[in-house]
């Protein structure tokens, strides 16, 4: 069966889990339509927000070409979805996260919340950064953070010491840590947090499982917020542990989850700081693709090493070749217009194989617009 197939039948079964329920009421109540409305306003004004970002990005950006090396025109390897079919896609993704919600499965978002002062700050940050950006992308140059390590950077591996993305810093200042989420979500118009939380959905069947209280859990490679910010939010009682490389992120993370049901550790997903046997859930968001093969397979290995027999690892990251084949070409374009090192040997790599080599199988799958969600248990 194909990744496609497996994934038109997830979608099947999740939309047979909640039949019976939408036949009980085929007449929303009043409380369901208010929910409905204020899901509907709060990511079409994430749409619009970061669209618009990303219009002025694109302006900004021809501008400067003006002035910039000339560089060779990106070269898709496969078919490009018109913008008519991603902003489709984007309000299917929209829809399944409605649906989980209604279903009970976690709570209505609260991503998008960011106060005035703090949007305008950080929209002057995202625009103050598109001329680095732009210059690092014309010239090549994605080393500098490698050049100018000090302190704590110098001891972090060399595949970490890049300017992934041509970002300034890398993941290596709190000024990075701040502005980074924005600037995905500009890239993927907003939809990154939906996109995020179709891990919410595997996830919501282990809690129906096991008291929360007692679910050992660790969000790899977390960044300010990963998987592990919105699973608090879903499941009350719930703790969880934030792993990541980077000290300044994990400084903004804990400014962002002020729970005492978070804690933070600096470490690897290589090398991570658990026993044998001794972990329920692990998940990581946007980790495998910025990964060399030999470390894709460390991290794998780890992950079979601390999980529990039963245990399951919670997967979200791009899309695959072949996932959604009408997508193949734009992602090929990833590694030519960003500085993704490691992206073109991510697209085909066999991640079913790699986890059943460790002695895990793959369950739960579903593309999610330009994301791919999987689990996998032990």
């Amino acid at each position: 069966m194909t990744k496609a197939s497996n994934a038109s039948t997830t979608s099947a079964s999740f939309e047979a889990a909640i039949e019976p329920q939408r036949r009980q009421r085929k007449r929303p109540s009043l409380r369901k339509l208010v929910s409905r409305a204020d899901y509907v306003w709060r990511q079409g004004n994430r749409l619009a927000l970061y669209t618009a970002h990303s219009e002025v990005m694109r302006r900004m950006n021809k501008r400067l070409q003006k002035d910039l090396p000339k560089t060779p025109a990106p070269v898709p390897e496969g078919p490009v979805p018109s913008q008519r079919r991603m902003l489709a896609d984007i309000a299917s993704l929209f829809a399944s996260d409605l649906k989980a919600v209604e279903a009970g499965l976690y709570p209505p978002p609260r991503d998008g919340r960011m106060s005035l002062r703090e949007l305008v700050s950080t929209s002057r940050a995202f625009f103050k950064d598109v001329p680095d950006v732009a210059r690092r992308r014309a010239t090549g140059s994605h080393q500098e953070v490698f050049e100018t390590t000090d302190g704590f950077a110098d001891a972090l591996p060399r595949y970490y010491q890049q300017n992934f993305h041509y970002q300034s810093d890398g993941w290596l200042s709190e000024d990075s840590a701040r502005l980074y989420d924005f600037q995905v979500d500009v890239l993927f118009s907003g939809a990154t947090a939906a996109m995020r939380r179709r891990a919410l959905v595997p996830f919501a069947e282990i809690v129906k499982r096991k008291d929360q209280r007692q679910i050992a859990y660790a969000d790899l490679a977390f960044g300010t917020g990963g998987l592990l910010r919105p699973a608090l939010d879903a499941f009350p009682r719930l703790s969880g542990i934030g792993i990541d490389l980077s000290e300044p992120y994990l400084n903004v993370a804990m400014e962002r989850i002020p729970t005492r049901r978070a804690s933070f550790i600096n470490a690897m997903a290589e090398k991570l700081p658990f026993a044998d046997n001794s972990m329920d859930v692990l998940s990581c968001v946007f980790l495998f693709h910025e990964l060399p093969p030999k470390i894709r397979r460390q991290v794998v290995s780890e992950i079979a090493r601390v999980l529990k027999p039963g245990g399951s690892f919670l997967f979200v990251d791009s899309l695959q070749t072949g996932d959604v084949p009408d997508y193949d070409g734009l992602l090929s374009l990833f590694p030519q217009l960003f500085h993704e090192p490691y992206y073109a040997s991510y697209l085909k790599e066999d991640l079913d194989q790699m986890f059943k080599n460790e002695g895990m199988h793959r369950g739960f799958f579903a593309p999610a617009f330009v994301s791919r969600v999987a689990a996998f248990v032990k």
